[in-house]
């Protein structure tokens, strides 16, 4: 692995814990049956579903996508409304391999993602067949062309979902949005959806099973994701930013990041070190020079923005049931699966 790639500090020994009931045995198993069962469903599926018309596609996508999730006991709430079609470059953090179905699940488009995956058995073939970009992070050279194919899907009138983080955080601590993507969305001019991801416990602490953190593998995530109980996934849509807004990927970036870690509670709020749910440090075994570097003193400018500019063009992204919420008038729907 090349040395500039974005890491996480964060591993699954030290995040990916999960305090709460654990699934039995047989429970667990019949999930991963259930999901397997839907991977090789669509994997033959896959080809032919893109050649439908948008709107049945994204209805299929959709569908899929959530008895995915529901199969796996994690049941989804929504804030917020998904709007139309058209190209629009979707950011959103990244914590779990279970980020892709969660966002198409609300917000069907195709995903850039890391090289490695399509490698993965049953995974792979079925991300390559759904459309995925598949970007191949350590050669740096091909970056200007991984910047030239999300522009072209934008302005075919694509979706596309990036995740500038470029690595997986536990959701207790957030990294640092890569600027390569953005220049894309400034290229097609078309808009930014920044979007928030969560996993909860029903206490509204971070879950850490879903965290593919690490060197996790991603049958030992398989497995605790199975044996997990009372997990929940939300997603935040937030406001778009327009095209035009900000001059440059560097602002664009900046507002993108803002707007996605613009909360409050467990793992909202400003970047800040991973700790484990009894509050212990998570980092304390990490070297000093490979923690991520405190957000920069806040001046007129509230964005907080990576200050290494030689990293621009070099760290970019790798990688239920709804219960809908809309934030403007208060009506929610709700439809439960048995954790």
């Amino acid at each position: 692995m090349s040395v500039w790639l974005p890491t996480a500090p964060c591993t699954p020994q030290a995040c990916a814990d999960h305090p709460g009931r654990a699934a039995g045995i047989p429970r667990a198993v019949l999930r991963l049956a259930t999901a397997l069962a839907l991977f090789l469903l669509a994997v033959p599926a896959a080809a032919p579903v893109r050649m439908l018309p948008v709107r049945p596609r994204h209805a299929v996508i959709r569908a899929w996508s959530a008895a995915l999730l529901r199969a796996l006991g994690i049941r989804i709430t929504v804030h917020g409304a998904p709007g139309g079609e058209g190209g629009r470059l979707i950011v959103a953090n990244h914590i779990s391999w279970l980020d892709i179905p969660l966002v198409t699940a609300v917000l069907p488009s195709r995903m850039l993602a890391k090289s490695e995956i399509g490698a993965w058995p049953v995974l792979g073939a079925l991300a390559a067949r759904a459309g995925t970009l598949f970007i191949e992070r350590d050669r740096i050279r091909a970056l200007p062309e991984t910047v030239a194919t999300v522009t072209r899907a934008l302005l075919a009138g694509n979706r596309v979902t990036v995740f500038p983080e470029g690595s997986t955080w536990c959701g207790r601590a957030q990294g640092p949005f890569r600027r390569a993507a953005f220049q894309a969305a400034l290229d097609a001019r078309v808009p930014v959806q920044p979007v928030r991801l969560r996993y909860r416990l029903a206490d509204g602490e971070v879950a850490g099973a879903p965290a593919f953190v690490g060197d996790d593998p991603l049958t030992a995530s398989l497995w605790r994701i199975a044996r997990a109980r009372g997990v929940s996934a939300e997603v935040w849509l937030l406001p778009r930013i327009p095209p035009g807004r900000h001059p440059d990927r560097r602002e664009l970036a900046a507002a993108a990041r803002l707007a996605v870690l613009d909360g409050d509670g467990p793992g909202l709020g400003r970047e800040r070190e991973p700790q484990s749910r009894d509050g212990r440090e998570l980092l304390a075994g990490v070297p000093a020079q490979q923690r991520p570097s405190p957000p920069p003193h806040q001046s007129a400018e509230p964005a907080t923005v990576p200050s290494a500019t030689e990293r621009d063009n070099a760290k970019r992204p790798s990688e239920s049931v709804h219960h809908w919420v809309n934030s403007s008038p208060a009506s929610a729907s709700s439809f439960r699966t048995p954790s």
